[in-house]
């Protein structure tokens, strides 16, 4: 797979500013954290640092992921935004995960996760996409819910309901993700929403990292 076949890849995109008093060498952490985000398990990502000489927990792996605090790369000015909303599981309940993608790059823009969707929500979420890029004169593609268009009409952003081409950019996002996530049913047991959403944005780093 795809995932796997960056296992071993480019980890400039991790940033280990978080690092104090770890006792682990930071390139060890970085494999961890890729290791974990591209396909492995927690359980197999133990195995591979005991591969490389090291030993850890799969609670110190999680801890690291955590405390990187990924998040996608501000600043980008892009034509189009495709911009849709998938159902995410935590611990039996149902969550809504907006994101944001360039079709020309496929690269996530901003991702989100609510316990429901409406357009009070959307609105919140178009305002932290605006903060993070220059989304003036792009054009969001969207598929016809009617929340999604009437937050992009308060907004005064641009927008076409598109249900095929250049917006299935972020649905082929959303395919990989769950893809990756398929080992656990596409649902993240025993941890809060901030957790989840946490390992979210940091997919959303690796989704866009060069291989």
């Amino acid at each position: 797979m795809a995932e796997i076949a960056r296992l071993s890849g480019n980890r400039e995109w991790i940033d280990l500013d978080f690092v104090e008093r770890e006792r682990t060498p930071e390139w060890i952490m970085a494999r961890g954290i890729q290791s974990h985000i591209a396909g492995l398990s927690l359980s197999n990502t133990v195995e591979l640092l005991e591969d490389l000489g090291v030993q850890r927990s799969r609670k110190a792996i999680h801890d690291w992921v955590q405390k990187a605090d990924l998040q996608p790369k501000s600043g980008r000015s892009p034509n189009q935004i495709a911009l849709d909303e998938t159902v995410i599981r935590i611990n039996d309940q149902q969550f809504w995960l907006y994101a944001a993608a360039d079709p020309d790059t496929n690269d996530l823009l901003h991702v989100r996760l609510f316990s429901t969707t409406t357009t009070a929500l959307t609105e919140i979420f178009l305002r932290e996409l605006r903060q993070k890029h220059d989304i003036e004169t792009a054009e969001f593609l969207v598929d016809g819910a009617q929340h999604l268009q009437t937050a992009l009409q308060r907004a005064g952003l641009r927008f076409q309901m598109c249900r095929a081409g250049n917006r299935n950019a972020v649905e082929r996002i959303f395919r990989e993700l769950k893809r990756r996530t398929s080992s656990f049913s596409n649902c993240f047991s025993h941890v809060e929403p901030e957790t989840a959403e946490s390992w979210l944005q940091a997919f959303a780093c690796w989704h866009n990292a060069p291989n």
